[in-house]
Formats: structure tokens, sequence, C-alpha cells
């Protein structure tokens, strides 16, 4: 620019206005045709356009939602996110399945009880594998045949209306010289009561055991169940609950599945013992 404007400095300029219709020449060397726009664009179709494209749409919504409602770290209960190390979870499986306090519980419940405390991607898939390879498990427990449907028993309309009850017998003896459960069951809320008694039981002290348990803490129940066992046959135990006004029902011999209740929950408590 310095340089132009010395050389332009030696002659007298004169301005003079020309109309750009007339100054074609110039013009052209300062303005490119193909420069010029093929259409004035609307800028408030653009604008709602991109408005409409940008709103997400109601699905979007709904998978935010149920995103936000399986989410780890959200719930009533806080739980605890497991990074991705294999010990330890084994540990964390370890502590609530094999344990004493865990049981060697299945799948279900097994995984119910870690679910509460702790998180981590393919939870279920992960204890379904480890309770199905615990060499425990296996070993011991048994599988329910599969037999003809039965009948079940009427439902009972509140707790401790119908109880049912059995022995389990065989167990090492404690201090007390006790080698067996007495095992009451309440068939409609499922409350267990375990009592430990002696294998040499007599019909009398099972009537001791039920007054002391079930009648102080519940009262009388108006029917008992149970299989046939020489204490629950003897004369004294049918004269007492006759006395009583309480009914009751005795499966038959060789058929402990008709008191399932009670023998389901004897399984359990074999499996945690």
């Amino acid at each position: 620019m310095a340089r132009w404007l010395s050389f332009f400095a030696e002659y007298n300029l004169t301005v003079e206005y020309k109309p750009g219709r007339l100054n074609v020449v110039a013009d052209a060397l300062s303005r490119r045709p193909d420069f010029e726009p093929v259409a004035k664009p609307n800028s408030e179709t653009v604008t709602v356009a991109v408005m409409t494209s940008s709103v997400p749409s109601t699905t979007l919504y709904d998978d935010v939602r149920r995103a936000y409602a399986q989410d780890a770290v959200s719930g009533d209960t806080p739980r605890v996110v497991i990074p991705d190390d294999t010990d330890l979870r084994l540990q964390i499986m370890f502590e609530y399945h094999d344990a004493p306090i865990g049981g060697h519980r299945g799948r279900e419940k097994t995984y119910l009880t870690v679910s509460r405390d702790f998180y981590w991607p393919r939870q279920y898939q992960f204890v379904r594998k480890y309770v199905r390879a615990c060499e425990v498990c296996q070993r011991v427990k048994s599988r329910p045949s599969l037999r003809a449907p039965l009948q079940p028993l009427p439902v009972p309309a509140e707790c401790w209306e119908s109880i049912s009850m059995d022995f389990v017998f065989g167990l090492p003896k404690d201090a007390r010289g006790n080698t067996g459960i007495l095992v009451f069951v309440d068939r409609f809320s499922k409350m267990v009561h375990l009592v430990a008694v002696p294998e040499t039981i007599t019909a009398s002290g099972c009537a001791c055991v039920f007054i002391d348990t079930i009648f102080r803490l519940h009262g009388l129940p108006r029917e008992l169940v149970s299989d046939r066992d020489p204490r629950f046959t003897a004369e004294f135990w049918r004269s007492v609950f006759k006395s009583l006004g309480t009914r009751l029902k005795m499966s038959t011999s060789d058929h402990p599945e008709s008191d399932g209740q009670t023998e389901r929950a004897e399984r359990v408590l074999e499996e945690m013992l």
C-alpha cells in the first residue's frame, strides 16, 4: 500500500462518481458471479426444521425412564456396584452362599440376598452359574421326585389355625443329649418353630413341648397335621387333643408328601445344617 501511495502521489487525481451499472469493467474485477446466491434462504423454515428434528421422541423418553428405573444406583435400598473383578465377586458369593449363614440356598434365594446389597452386570447369570457349580449342593441336596398331582389341603383362614409337625432325627448330640428336632409349621404364614428333643421323647413329652411352645405363644389350633409316627398315634396324644377340641389329621403310611409343608421346612433345615 505504501508503494502504491508513493506512485500515485506523482499525479494530480480527480475523483468522479460513476454509477455501478455504467462501471461494468471495474465491477468485474472485484466481484465474481459464481459467489452470488442462487436463492435467498428462508431462515424461519430452517429454524423450525432444526427445532422439530431436535425434540426427542416419546419412545426415547420411555427408554430413558426405564433405564433410570433399572439403574443400580437408584431405588430405596442403596447397593454397592462391584467392578469387573472376578475374585471379588467369587468372594461375595462365598459369603452369601457357602458360609454357614448362607446355608447353601438355591439360585433364587441366593440372588435375592446378593442383589439386595451388591450390583454388577449380568448378576443373575453369575449367581446361577455359581450355584449350579457348587459341589456341596450337588452332593447333598436331594431333588424332588415328580409324581402324580396331589389334592392340596384347604388353605387356613388365619395364622396358627392349622399346624403341621414332624420330627428330624439323626443329628449330632448337643450338650443336653438331644439328637432330634421337633418342627412346627404354621400352614398359613409358613412360620416355623424348632425345638431340640431327644430321640427317646414320648407322646407325653411331645404334648408338653406343644403346650410350652405353640399353645403358650399362639393358642390352640383347630387342626394338627402330622404323619403316623407312634408318638402321634398313641392313645395319650389322641385323648389330649380330643379334650382340647383340636382335630388330628394324619397322612397315609409311606406318603410323606401328604404333609409337604413340614417336609419342605425340614429340607431347608437340613440344607442349612
